[in-house]
């Protein structure tokens, strides 16, 4: 199947370190990245564990991928989602593996 691209997701030299300090600190995009960091593949949208309403995870997948966090794309009607991790080591070494810790220490401590 044909792999669509969403097109408004920054270029590693666009990214901006308040706007990823911003999305990863809402506790349902530390979900839906901790979500990611776990699997093994891409996730569908519809995929995820989240208390929230489907319209209401659009907003969040949306600012996570516009920051950087997540990279989106179609498979057929489906809306697949993974981690920019190379990118975010290159823009930003460590960080997404300091949040990625950080949040499973939280899940764990509760």
């Amino acid at each position: 199947m044909a792999r669509a691209a969403i097109d408004d997701e920054p270029a590693v030299v666009d990214m901006r370190f308040p706007r990823i300090l911003e999305a990863v600190a809402d506790p349902i995009r530390l979900s839906i990245i901790s979500q990611l960091a776990a699997a093994e593949a891409a996730i569908s949208c519809g995929s995820f564990d989240l208390p929230i309403k489907a319209s209401t995870a659009t907003h969040h997948f949306t600012a996570l991928r516009q920051a950087g966090i997540i990279h989106q794309y179609y498979v057929g009607t489906s809306r697949m989602n993974t981690l920019r991790a190379d990118d975010l080591q290159l823009a930003y070494p460590g960080f997404l593996t300091a949040v990625i810790n950080g949040a499973q220490r939280e899940a764990r401590t509760g």
